[in-house]
């Protein structure tokens, strides 16, 4: 669930640029809501959580971090939780990239990098949240956002600083690396290897106790798993569909209405006179004259021209009036006194001599009041609907803003009000399977699931003309019930933890029965020796095969591939290895029997293997660079401090 997170943060290059500024992490996902994280940790600047060299990471900063990297991943993930992210590590995660920032910039300035006040400047100006309307830097917009946030224009400085300080010591340690051509070419040969093995399942299943647990044994293991059974946030939002349909008794449009409308719109009602036209332009008259010759004489405009190395242009309708101020009136003229079909006398304008083929022509009379009076009553009787429910929706914001109730609302616009099961983030029926919230909640879904309860919205759901119908294209809304995220009472989960404990436990007994195979292999038994000394009744051994070519095309297509045969790829020859199956439903073990290395034919294929894993290379230099610096500077952690931050953010985590 944390991949999303990890991937942003794994790299070094990520740590010591895109961590470093923490502070414009932060205002990039402000700055279009700036109420996204102000406030957000409620953790003040105390205790240090680590020493790194001779500065300090305070609480607040890890607790800001934390914040940042939770709106990250619930970009991917709506349903995560702070409790969620610290029960998986990220905390840890955030805190040692903090540490490597401030000790890249630490041994930076140690050796003399720095980062001037000019730089700083130019980076602050670059940042889009403290630009105005005119796309350039704001100081009144910079100063207002720093103080909602609650920042000071020197922490800003310092961790820009920080951050330019890491680009300068990072990039050059992975700049312009480059693999070995006899490296790159054992490399090569492994992208079209061929591997076979066997695999054998052990099922948890397989393994469980033969005895039923007691309720000391199951509440002992409710306790200390009680992160595997936290239930997501949930929350009951009660609605009302309406349209345009809910204004009533619109007033007819009046006779001296409709004389104004048609006074306003005569032009749509002239007389039109247009012509379509294709035409072709040529520099010189003498030019025109020849292709108006070779028309004449059989030719099309479009052959005549494509001889020449020119080509013709199709152009809609125009009047009169547009070709004479478009081109000229010459040309004008000459097209409007040419029939349908032919070719009108070359004209001349300022793009040069125009050759113009009459395609169509569009005339229509001018039509009276009385012919269009029906269009234009129905026309006006649609603005004054819209007008009239464009009054309604601001009436609707007022009563809410004046305490009026979700269902006296519905009440009066004639709408029925329905309730929805309790539902979370991502929109699924908890509980439920499968089933989710109605498609007409969907746009509101992340507004409902940062509003207060019984705070009433109302919001359009068919933007763009995509509404679920043309009666429902709005919805009156609020959350009649908040059910934090948190662990489910043991009394309601009983059979669920029972379950939990059987896995648990036969992943266990799995495991060791996976490494007594693996061991009694080593010592020269066969895998059918080795499973047959157990006494259990497992599936039959797999026989594996599968290239390398194939594996990595499987992994681009986005197919799952068994994780054993992943295993595979990661083994010697002759090796035999365990691996687990995931969410305790057992074990692996893994033999690898046989490699074909791949025939190496190309060139290109080893040039672009060295590209590859130059880059790879590069960041390996940088990995080993930043771990050699937290070990010049030093680093201690504060394990009290940390663990402070840790109940303060959990805590808050349930609301997230």
């Amino acid at each position: 669930m944390l991949s999303f997170f990890r991937n942003v943060l794994k790299s070094k290059i990520g740590a010591g640029i895109g961590l470093a500024v923490l502070v414009l992490i932060t205002l990039a996902f402000v700055g279009g809501d700036l109420t996204g994280l102000s406030d957000s940790t409620g953790i003040t600047n105390g205790s240090s959580v680590a020493t790194v060299g001779k500065d300090d990471i305070q609480e607040n900063e890890l607790g800001l971090a934390a914040k940042s990297a939770l709106t990250r991943v619930q970009a991917e993930d709506p349903t995560m939780t702070m409790k969620m992210l610290i029960a998986q590590g990220g905390l840890e995660q955030v805190l040692d990239e903090l540490i490597d920032r401030t000790a890249t910039a630490f041994f930076g300035k140690k050796i003399g990098v720095v980062a001037g006040d000019r730089l700083i400047d130019s980076e602050i100006a670059r940042i889009p949240a403290f630009q105005g309307v005119d796309g350039k830097f704001d100081q009144t917009t910079y100063r207002q956002l720093l103080a909602q946030q609650g920042l000071s224009e020197k922490s800003l400085r310092d961790d820009i600083a920080q951050g330019l300080i890491a680009q300068q010591l990072m990039l050059p340690a992975q700049f312009g690396t480059t693999m070995s051509s006899f490296a790159a070419k054992r490399y090569a040969a492994l992208l079209d290897e061929n591997r076979s093995g066997s695999v054998v399942a052990l099922p948890s299943q397989v393994f469980f106790p033969a005895n039923a647990p007691s309720d000391a044994e199951l509440q002992a293991f409710y306790k200390a798993h009680t992160n595997a059974f936290i239930r997501p946030e949930r929350r009951v939002i009660r609605y009302a569909a309406f349209g345009e349909s809910a204004v009533k008794d619109v007033a007819a449009p009046s006779d001296a209405d409709i004389a104004k409308r048609y006074q306003a719109d005569k032009a749509l009602y002239a007389a039109q006179d247009n012509r379509k036209i294709t035409q072709l332009i040529v520099p010189t008259e003498a030019a025109a004259k020849a292709v108006a010759a070779e028309v004449a004489g059989g030719k099309t405009l479009e052959a005549a021209a494509k001889e020449k190395g020119l080509s013709t242009a199709n152009l809609e309708f125009f009047s009169k009036e547009q070709l004479s101020g478009q081109f000229s009136p010459a040309v004008a003229d000459a097209v409007f006194a040419a029939p349908v079909g032919k070719l009108a006398a070359p004209q001349k304008s300022a793009l040069g001599w125009h050759l113009i083929r009459v395609e169509e022509e569009q005339k229509k009379p001018e039509r009276a009041l009385a012919a269009v009076k029906d269009e234009i009553v129905a026309k006006l009787t649609e603005e004054k609907k819209r007008a009239a429910f464009t009054d309604l929706l601001a009436k609707i914001e007022d009563e809410f803003g004046n305490g009026a109730s979700l269902v006296e609302v519905a009440k009066s616009l004639g709408a029925t009000v329905e309730t929805t099961a309790p539902i979370t983030a991502n929109g699924q029926v908890y509980g439920k399977p499968g089933e989710t919230a109605p498609a007409l909640l969907q746009p509101v879904l992340k507004t409902a699931f940062g509003m207060d309860q019984e705070k009433p919205q109302s919001a359009q759901v068919g933007k763009d003309g995509n509404q679920v119908s043309p009666e429902a294209s709005f919805i009156v809304y609020d959350v009649t019930q908040i059910t934090p995220s948190a662990p489910a009472p043991f009394k309601e989960i009983v059979n669920d933890v029972k379950s939990a404990w059987q896995l648990d436990k036969g992943a266990a007994a799995a495991k060791a029965a996976a490494i007594q195979i693996q061991a009694q292999i080593r010592q020269g038994k066969s895998l059918e020796q080795a499973v047959a000394a157990l006494g259990k009744t497992l599936p039959p051994a797999e026989q594996v095969s599968m290239s390398r070519a194939t594996l990595t095309a499987a992994l681009r297509s986005g197919r799952q591939v068994p994780p054993p045969v992943s295993l595979m790829f990661h083994m010697a020859k002759g090796t035999v290895k365990v691996q687990a199956a995931g969410q305790d439903r057992g074990w692996f073990v893994v033999v690898l029997k046989d490699v074909v290395p791949g025939k190496v034919e190309s060139a290109q294929l080893v040039e672009g293997t060295q590209r590859e894993l130059g880059g790879q290379l590069g960041q390996a230099y940088t990995d080993a660079l930043s771990k050699a610096i937290r070990k010049e500077v030093g680093v201690t952690k504060h394990d009290k401090a940390i663990a402070a931050v840790r109940d303060q953010l959990a805590g808050a985590g349930s609301a997230e």
